[in-house]
């Protein structure tokens, strides 16, 4: 006989008391700050736009041409330059006007601050000086050469003229008579020797008269002197005796 085996029903679960969820804590909202106000950016001034000039185009550059092997230079022969031709020269005489006669012993080039300068060097035997005057110069200080035979026949006849005496003060006087012998002119010396000149009978020369009386008429006899190749005493007679003919 067969038993039957009975099950046993399975014990109730056991009830878990339900989990109660804790409340989730919420952060407090902070205020958020209101943004500032946008300022409008400033308007903009439109720069204006120079026009650029189209570049010119360029050139394509010539291929390079061979190196060619240099010739040998030709030998030139080197050529003198003629000397500059002046109006005097060595051996001439010539009137520099503040001091009168002189004879051009040479042309000669000096270096001055560094420029070369062509110079008359000029004795005055008389006086004892050398002058040295720039060639470019001597016409411009009235430099000159010896008066002509019809200058110096003109000369002459003025020293027989009649004195010509301004009614001013002698000061004044005597300026105008140093600015004649100083100018170089023979004629206009020849009026100071003419208007200083004093004859027997008349008022004598005051010492200043007479300086620049003798200044005058040395002045005038050097230039007849070189000029009729006669020394200087004889020349001096010879002015003395046109103004004695004058007196006469």
């Amino acid at each position: 006989m067969t038993t039957a085996v009975k099950k046993k029903a399975p014990a109730p679960a056991a009830k878990v008391p339900p989990v109660k969820a804790a409340p989730a804590k919420v952060a407090p909202v902070k205020a958020v700050a209101k943004p500032a106000p946008v300022k409008p950016a400033p308007a903009v001034k439109p720069v204006p736009v120079k026009a650029v000039a189209p570049k010119a185009p360029v050139a394509p550059v010539p291929p390079a041409k061979p190196a060619l092997v240099p010739a040998k230079p030709a030998i030139v022969a080197k050529v003198a330059t003629p000397a500059k031709k002046h109006e005097f020269k060595a051996g001439d005489f010539v009137v520099y006007p503040t001091h009168g006669v002189g004879r051009i012993q040479k042309v000669d080039e000096q270096e001055v601050a560094g420029i070369k300068l062509e110079l008359f060097v000029i004795a005055f035997e008389k006086d004892k000086m050398i002058l040295r005057v720039p060639t470019v110069k001597a016409k411009a200080v009235g430099m000159r050469k010896l008066s002509t035979p019809d200058v110096v026949a003109t000369a002459l006849n003025t020293l027989k003229g009649r004195a010509r005496i301004k009614r001013t003060m002698w000061s004044r006087r005597a300026q105008e008579y140093e600015a004649k012998i100083n100018s170089g002119d023979l004629v206009s010396i020849a009026e100071v020797v003419r208007d200083l000149h004093r004859a027997g009978g008349q008022p004598e020369q005051s010492y200043s008269e007479r300086q620049l009386y003798e200044a005058a008429l040395a002045r005038m006899a050097r230039e007849v002197a070189a000029i009729e190749r006669i020394d200087e005493p004889t020349a001096v007679k010879r002015v003395e005796s046109a103004l004695v003919k004058k007196a006469a």
